[in-house]
């Protein structure tokens, strides 16, 4: 999932950006609510983390704005202890949590998963293509119902495309899900994703559609 983090400290330099990669989390920041209705426009986000103390009520001003747009984008205030009314505002204008300042890598993603299900209704189910299985919840995948280990991208990468067995994605896309604005990509990233996971899974995990993309295969 690609998170947008808006905040004038950037709010995530440190640590907690690293894990959220870690967690398999694309993350793209920016510092003032203008710059983030422009990256709202041009890039399709899951989660907006962002600071509800930013200047004046720039804060409260983008939440309306994207609610008033009716983008559905979950949306997770941060605030300091002293600002809590201004974040409960912001549950009133449509915000769907709030998280005090400062806070846990493990606090924050726990709150991101509770809005993810409140999100979809229902806790997220198990993907499955043929005899590979994927817990997007637990982060495990299994095939023949033996665990295999992955890596925080090849469960990215293997989780988009066991989405939908029956598309088509192309390493554009697959680069923009896995990867932050602020991210060196190398240009032969998702290949080696690829042939990773096919080493592991079997040469027949992942079909390379020539000229298009990949799509996951169902092994037996």
């Amino acid at each position: 999932m690609r998170i947008l983090v808006v905040g004038p400290d950037a709010l995530i330099d440190g640590d907690l950006k690293l894990g959220l990669h870690k967690e398999g989390f694309a993350v793209d920041s920016v510092r003032d609510a203008e710059s983030a209705m422009l990256a709202l426009r041009m890039t399709s986000y899951g989660l907006v983390l962002f600071d509800i103390g930013l200047s004046g009520d720039d804060g409260l001003i983008l939440l309306a704005r994207l609610r008033q747009r009716n983008d559905a984008t979950s949306v997770i205030v941060t605030t300091p202890r002293h600002a809590v009314p201004k974040a409960v505002a912001g549950l009133d204008g449509g915000a769907d949590d709030y998280i005090v300042k400062p806070f846990a890598l493990d606090e924050l993603l726990a709150r991101i998963r509770v809005v993810i299900r409140h999100q979809t209704g229902r806790v997220q189910p198990l993907l499955q293509a043929g005899a590979l299985r994927l817990d997007p919840a637990q982060h495990r995948v299994w095939l023949r119902d033996k665990e295999v280990s992955v890596t925080t991208r090849e469960f990215a990468l293997l989780q988009e495309l066991m989405r939908d067995p029956t598309i088509v994605v192309t390493r554009a896309q697959l680069e923009e899900r896995l990867y932050g604005w602020n991210e060196e990509i190398e240009s032969n990233a998702i290949q080696v994703h690829v042939h990773n996971l096919r080493r592991k899974l079997g040469g027949d995990a992942i079909h390379n559609v020539r000229g298009v993309g990949y799509r996951i295969g169902k092994l037996a």
